[in-house]
């Protein structure tokens, strides 16, 4: 019975002992170094999330920016580029002169403009075509207009409020048809009532329907890729252009690069833009994180295919992660187009 007591005795005695404060602090510190592991293990992991994943998206948007340049690049021209033979000119490429009374936004006929950004700033490039089903076929004016009313060979295609581009040896006019002025039968159109019809609206020049004239705009603003300053591509800070050359508007070959300055800036000759065949683009998309050092070794730097990219206007440019996508755009209407 004693030898029971005793045993019952330290039994207790052991149920009744706990942490000392030393194993406490000694227990909480080791609790908080593996924490604190955690945490830094934790951060690094998502500063390269945020990292990969933010690269990522700069890199679906930079090929979505290049899809979308290139289609319509490729596209430009569509409706212009008539082709034919006949003593008058009857391509639109061919006009040396345009009048668009009473319409707006029309600009001019180069199927492809690029806009200078100067030596930190972007390039901008302007697109134009017509969206007509039958590709802009030309149809021959038989007499001067009457009223605003002309009688042509064949008004196929030909409808009420289409654009119409009519070329008189390359003095051309653009304007707009107008049902109530005379489009009857099979051989007729109604000219928009804009005042006079245009002086070059006379026997044997060429009409055209255009359908809906279209005049798409990209330029870089704010971080993105802008459409007729409205619908964006996110995180591209940069695009670049030039235009390809041929040696004569019969040849295909491009024997030049040539950027949208000088010869080939504003104040381009028809004769020298009748020469591009080509486009050659760079884009620059960026991962939107900024990092805390430099990240990238230059600003600036030259493309494969020799696009020089500035990006020093942001101070802060060293800190950001880019990448670059580039390529050569034809000029398919044009190409098509030649004799």
């Amino acid at each position: 019975m004693k030898s029971q007591k005793k045993h019952l005795s330290v039994n207790r005695r052991f149920n009744q002992a706990g942490f000392s404060l030393v194993e406490l602090m000694v227990g909480m510190t080791i609790g908080l170094l593996a924490t604190l592991a955690i945490i830094q293990v934790m951060s690094g992991f998502e500063a390269q999330k945020r990292i990969t994943t933010g690269t990522a998206d700069a890199q679906t948007n930079g090929n979505i920016a290049l899809y979308n340049l290139s289609h319509d690049i490729q596209s430009a021209g569509y409706g212009l580029m008539f082709s034919g033979k006949h003593t008058d000119k009857i391509s639109a490429i061919d006009c040396t002169s345009l009048s668009a009374a009473g319409l707006t936004g029309v600009g001019d006929l180069a199927p492809v403009t690029i806009a200078d950004g100067g030596a930190t700033g972007s390039d901008s490039i302007i697109t134009r075509s017509a969206l007509t089903n039958l590709a802009g076929l030309p149809t021959r004016i038989i007499s001067a207009p009457v009223l605003n009313s002309i009688t042509v060979a064949s008004n196929l295609g030909c409808k009420n409020g289409d654009f119409v581009l009519i070329n008189n040896a390359g003095a051309c006019a653009m304007t707009r048809l107008d049902a109530t002025n005379g489009v009857t039968g099979d051989t007729r159109v109604g000219l928009d009532a804009l005042g006079t019809p245009p002086a070059v609206a006379v026997e044997n020049a060429v009409l055209s329907c255009l359908a809906a004239w279209s005049i798409n705009t990209y330029a870089v603003s704010g971080g993105n890729l802008q459409l007729n300053a409205g619908d964006a591509v996110a995180d591209i800070v940069n695009m670049q252009a030039q235009y390809g050359v041929s040696a004569s508007v019969n040849s295909n070959k491009i024997t030049s690069w040539q950027a949208a300055t000088g010869t080939y800036g504003t104040a381009m000759t028809v004769a020298n833009r009748n020469l591009i065949k080509a486009v050659r683009l760079a884009v620059v998309s960026r991962n939107p994180k900024m990092e805390a050092n430099d990240v990238t070794a230059s600003c600036s730097f030259t493309t494969a295919g020799g696009l020089a990219i500035n990006l020093s206007g942001d101070a802060n440019c060293k800190r950001y992660r880019y990448s670059v996508y580039e390529t050569v755009v034809p000029l398919r209407n044009m190409i098509w187009s030649k004799d």
